[in-house]
């Protein structure tokens, strides 16, 4: 008899939906509204959402910019940014050292399109990395509200790199845990091999969930949420252009 594969796809929804469940939970219950309400008064004052996130996070900063279903007035922050819009050289891209690098903040800075009025939404699953925190704390030292997404549990474990000795957590006006575990995987494959990261999932599922909390917001004062629809079905183009056009020279669209 051919002995069957252990089922890994399940044994890893075992681990990925008791968390998005309970992230349900915290948003019936309420414990998103001040991000949401954070974001909604910025958005509603003219104020465009500044997201950013490194390696992995990235990919929650892509969630919250630039997508269908999505608010218009969004940017993401990238490290790529310092090679595009600055002075750095490409092959500065390469590895981790960027993501580490306090120094990069003020650069990255003068190379965004950032205005008074934004509000910023940071992600990092460590939550100690020297950009990430170094952008949390220009991001305050500027006057701008920030909502951080981090693993809780990952960054009380492991020691601060920024100079300031500050996590994300402890800089943001806001915080929500993704509810990853240390280390991010779930599943042990033996030998310590570990595997079914679940970061990107839950943040994905916090950007969503902030996004409708704030659309939700937005068109309960009376306003039209500025919202993108589709740029695959009839119309969406001209429609997507119309609102990025209120924006003009506050956001960038990138392929």
């Amino acid at each position: 008899m051919i002995e069957r594969a252990p089922d890994h796809a399940t044994a890893f929804a075992e681990q990925v939906l008791p968390r998005l469940h309970r992230l349900t939970e915290l948003a019936g219950d309420g414990g998103l509204d001040r991000a949401c309400e954070l974001i909604a008064e910025a958005v509603g004052a003219g104020g465009v959402v500044q997201a950013f996130g490194t390696g992995h996070s990235e990919a929650f900063a892509m969630e919250v910019a630039g997508r269908a279903g999505g608010l218009i007035p969004t940017n993401r922050i990238a490290l790529r940014d310092l090679v595009l819009y600055g002075s750095r050289d490409v092959a500065e891209l390469t590895g981790a050292s960027l993501e580490r690098d306090a120094s990069v903040v003020d650069e990255l800075f003068e190379v965004s399109l950032v205005h008074p009025s934004d509000v910023f939404v940071i992600a990092s699953n460590s939550g100690v990395n020297g950009s990430i925190v170094g952008m949390a704390l220009a991001a305050k030292e500027r006057g701008h509200t920030v909502v951080a997404v981090t693993s809780l549990e990952h960054t009380a474990a492991v020691m601060p790199k920024h100079p300031s000795g500050k996590r994300l957590s402890e800089i943001a006006d806001e915080v929500i845990d993704n509810l990853a575990p240390f280390g991010d995987t779930t599943l042990s494959l033996g030998d310590g091999i570990g595997v079914g990261a679940v970061s990107s999932l839950t943040a994905a599922y916090i950007a969503q969930l902030l996004t409708i909390g704030v659309t939700a917001r937005l068109a309960a004062s009376g306003e039209t949420p500025p919202v993108y629809i589709s740029a695959n079905i009839p119309g969406g183009d001209e429609h997507n252009r119309a609102l990025e056009d209120r924006y003009r020279d506050r956001i960038r669209r990138l392929a």
